[in-house]
């Protein structure tokens, strides 16, 4: 037998041999089974695709009159059974065209359960691992359901769960998501991507007992919770000690566990109680191989969910300014708190900050020259910051290793936060109308009026809970008085509908060409509750 026309010796027009002659097969007469026949007959895996109509063009030879009963479990196509009974009408319009894959076997390995892991497939006799370059979750979906893990969650690359051995199989898989096994997926030619085992492709299934730390401000302290049969839920402290607390940090790679708090801790949980009396012996690798009470099994209220720090959670705190909202940033990590250094600090690596500490967004950063929050003392912990913005915590950056870095101390990074930042006005009649003030590093200040419009004054009306703006005061209209102070903000431009002042566009903070003359005042239309 042979596959004529495709891409590879494992896919084309089915062929076979017939004394001399080589003859193709009618596709009505050609079902899975014999599918399952030819592909390992050929080494060639597994059926993918079974195609007629002549997909792979018409052959030029006759077409086998017999008609195959294979039972799928034969080592050669001429074992199967047949039948001498002769199709009518059957040309080689409707050749039979055959797709098998390679890869026989797969599994996940170094996960901690069958459903998690490094992505290693069988390609005939050969196991290697996948090159994540290319892979995604929908074709992690499709190996999640083939190993009868659900559907995948998370489709990590870069070695995640360590690097394989062997070979690295470099083919494209182009799964559309919804296929229940990898072979019913196309695949594009070999060597589209050159990879080495750093980049091999892991899957998280849905099936996978994950855990995570929550309510804790970072990934490494807070409420233990894991998700089971589709949901999280949280564990009772009946029976734990520092010991599970130990294995809890390992399995996140969150260091070592410094302590295993108080019940609820980091307030109650809701939802199941999945675990109690969970018993470690603290050099598991992974919670599920604890003995405990079993799935669900427990006695215990939401008052006695456990939580647990370990020695990778770092808080964050701004300290020096007025508030919590502004200062100079620190890290507490390894049991003491240290600064970060500004190479490489913006706006985009405040806004993480603030977004962290719930402070709304950042207004502006403070680097080496500003000496507006001091210069802290012990060590920086962090360099060479570099966030996205979207990020949920500062660790979830880039930068460079804890501890590791070329810096002094001023050059610690600052922070000023939005809610840091209050308004007021004041000169009028009541709390919504007036000259605006803006309050910044210890002092209030004026808004000069350059650009100042409606737009402008109706962000300030809904910062305040005013109402809508009715009008603006500018230059020449001495109606709210003349300020004194710092000119904090100058040519500020709104699209109207931003939610706090400071998400409009303005010049840098303190920098203006105005007098306090051209102070900007605003009428709203409501009161203040």
């Amino acid at each position: 037998v042979r596959l004529v026309g495709g891409s590879s010796l494992c896919s084309g027009r089915v062929e076979v041999q017939r004394g001399e002659t080589w003859a193709s097969v009618c596709d009505a007469d050609f079902d899975w089974q014999d599918a399952e026949v030819v592909c390992r007959q050929l080494n060639c895996g597994v059926p993918s695709e079974v195609l007629g109509a002549g997909r792979f063009g018409q052959g030029g030879s006759p077409v086998w009159s017999d008609v195959f009963q294979c039972r799928g479990n034969e080592s050669q196509i001429l074992f199967c059974p047949n039948s001498t009974t002769q199709k009518q009408g059957c040309s080689h319009e409707s050749d039979a065209g055959l797709v098998c894959f390679g890869y026989t076997e797969a599994k996940l390995v170094n996960g901690t359960d069958s459903c998690s892991g490094r992505v290693e497939l069988r390609y005939l006799s050969e196991w290697g691992t996948v090159c994540g370059h290319y892979w995604d979750l929908r074709d992690a979906s499709a190996l999640c359901r083939q190993l009868n893990c659900g559907f995948a969650v998370a489709a990590p690359g870069q070695a995640r769960f360590g690097e394989g051995s062997g070979s690295v199989w470099a083919d494209v898989f182009e799964c559309q998501g919804n296929e229940t096994r990898l072979s019913h997926c196309a695949i594009s030619s070999w060597g589209r991507a050159r990879c080495a085992h750093g980049d091999d492709a892991g899957v998280i299934c849905s099936e996978h007992e994950l855990i995570r730390l929550a309510g804790g401000g970072g990934p490494c302290a807070g409420r233990l919770e894991g998700y089971h049969s589709g949901s999280w839920g949280t564990v009772c402290d009946d029976s734990w000690d520092l010991a599970d607390s130990q294995v809890v940090c390992r399995q996140l790679q969150c260091g070592t566990a410094l302590r295993a708090p108080v019940p609820a801790y980091f307030s109650q949980g809701t939802g199941a109680i999945w675990l109690d009396e969970v018993g470690c012996l603290g050099n598991e690798s992974s919670l599920w191989e604890c003995p405990s009470a079993g799935w669900g099994q427990h006695d215990c209220g939401h008052k006695e969910d456990v939580g647990v720090v370990c020695s990778e959670h770092m808080p964050l705190r701004l300290t020096g300014g007025n508030g919590d909202c502004s200062g100079r940033l620190e890290v507490f990590h390894n049991g003491s708190w240290g600064t970060v250094c500004d190479d490489s600090w913006d706006l985009q690596d405040a806004q993480v900050v603030c977004r962290q500490l719930g402070c709304g967004d950042a207004v502006s950063t403070v680097t080496e020259g500003n000496p507006s929050f001091g210069i802290g003392s012990g060590p920086i912990w962090l360099d060479e910051v570099t966030c996205r913005g979207s990020e949920l915590h500062l660790w979830d950056c880039q930068h460079s290793p804890l501890g590791q870095s070329d810096c002094k101390h001023k050059e610690d990074a600052g922070v000023i936060c939005a809610e840091h930042m209050p308004l007021r006005l004041t000169g009028g009649n009541g709390d919504c109308s007036g000259r605006l003030e803006v309050f910044h590093n210890g002092s209030w200040g004026t808004v000069c009026d350059d650009s100042w419009d409606l737009q402008d004054a109706q962000v300030v009306c809904r910062q305040l809970g005013c109402g809508d703006a009715v009008s603006t005061v500018t230059e020449g209209n001495p109606s709210f008085g003349i300020g004194s102070g710092p000119i904090w903000l100058d040519e500020v431009t709104c699209r109207g509908s931003e939610l706090h002042l400071w998400d409009c566009q303005h010049s840098p903070l303190g920098q203006s060409d105005c007098k306090h003359k051209e102070d900007a005042g605003v009428i709203c239309a409501g009161e203040s509750g």
